[in-house]
């Protein structure tokens, strides 16, 4: 239900049919159940071998590789005699060096959407017209509408209108979501504004909070991905990973040595056009200029540094161990060259990351370095506001 925190409570209920005391009927759940879903944030699907085998393939210098290799399989399905199954040796190496890269470099199963799953509650209490008590469900089970009752110590199972406190305060800490550590105080009037922020939304609980004082019933208004944490969960399910300053370079690399490992092959084939019709080839010039590609081929496959991708992997794998030994965590191993490239870390209390936004007051820059000492020009800026309004 779009702006429930506008509306007052007794509307929210008519808008569902429901009475705070009876809750909905076995139907009513039926048909809600059907028409929104289950109440649970939907699992990020793991990418398949496959999707990952793929995914690989989009690095240039393996691209190369892989068109090596199918050359290498063409010409050898046309080797006569003996060599027929040594020629298809190489072609196979080749081919095995990608999957394996592929299997080892990406099954990285660490993901922030599966760690939002674990604020989701396993129960719920709701009042239901088939029993005249107050029942403890499964909290997938909850659906719009459905009237729960929370208390201390519970976890929020869906976003709810506070319709009744039961209690002399409500108090919720809602860390997950707005970042302020102190508990907030919750009541059951409505709140005009229609573009209110979670914060100013006092009438409403969200799903993944944590009541910490009181009793209140209220109605859900919103399960699953139509919850504020849901919402957050789409977002990061739509961000694009960008490359991290060390993949950049990568693919550059990748780009320029193709380039020029394209050129020698070339020339390579080129200079020894001459030799096309000696002898050795037994006179013909086709089988001469097949067996001088086959050469630019084996350069081409030389040329690449199929042992990059590990060389690298391995280095952030000790960098990992260096900062582990200084008690700090990593998650992901290209993280690691990407705080190597930080030069400014700017941190503060939670005004920031709850707003967003900071406030520089005053600047030092070194002035002049004379042997070991070092004296630093100091600033002043004026402004206290956001807007980038002040002086130097």
């Amino acid at each position: 239900m779009e702006n429930a925190h506008t509306k007052e409570s007794g509307d929210v209920l008519a808008h569902f049919g429901v009475t705070e005391d009876t809750g909905l009927s076995p139907e009513q759940v039926k048909k809600n159940l059907s028409k929104y879903g289950f109440n649970e944030l939907p699992a990020e699907e793991g990418k398949s071998i496959w999707e990952l085998v793929v995914e690989q393939f989009e690095d240039l210098l393996v691209r190369i590789l892989l068109l090596a290799a199918c050359i290498s399989f063409v010409l050898a399905m046309f080797e006569e005699g003996e060599e027929t199954v040594t020629a298809f040796v190489e072609p196979f190496v080749i081919l095995l060096i990608l999957i394996a890269n592929a299997v080892v470099g990406e099954r990285n199963a660490e993901s922030a959407i599966e760690a939002l799953k674990e604020y989701e509650p396993e129960m719920g209490k709701v009042y239901r017209a088939d029993r005249k008590s107050v029942q403890r469900i499964k909290a997938r089970e909850i659906v719009p509408g459905d009237v729960v009752e929370v208390s201390v110590g519970d976890k929020v199972p869906a976003d709810i209108r506070i319709i009744s406190i039961k209690s002399t305060t409500l108090r919720v800490d809602q860390s997950i979501l707005t970042g302020e550590s102190v508990s907030v105080i919750k009541h059951t009037d409505a709140v005009p504004d229609l573009r209110a922020v979670n914060q100013d939304k006092k009438n409403m609980l969200f799903s993944g909070t944590n009541i910490a004082a009181g009793k209140a019933t209220g109605v859900v208004i919103a399960t699953g991905v139509s919850t504020e944490i849901g919402k957050i969960r789409d977002q990061m399910a739509a961000t694009e990973q960008e490359k991290t300053p060390l993949q950049q370079k990568l693919d550059e690399f990748g780009e320029q040595l193709s380039k020029v490992i394209s050129l020698i092959c070339v020339a390579v084939w080129i200079i020894n056009i001459g030799h096309f019709n000696d002898p050795v080839h037994g006179g013909s010039w086709i089988r001469g200029a097949i067996y001088y590609f086959k050469i630019a081929v084996a350069l081409a496959v030389a040329a690449i540094p199929e042992g990059l991708p590990a060389v690298i992997t391995t280095c952030l794998a000790l960098g990992t161990r260096r900062m582990a030994k200084k008690n700090a965590i990593v998650r992901s191993l290209p993280s690691v060259e990407t705080l190597g490239c930080t030069s400014v870390i700017c941190s503060d209390k939670t005004g920031t990351l709850t707003t967003n936004q900071m406030c520089v007051t005053k600047m030092f820059i070194i002035d002049k370095v004379d042997g070991d000492s070092i004296s630093l020009a100091q600033f002043d800026i004026s402004g206290s506001k956001y807007t980038p309004e002040g002086e130097v």
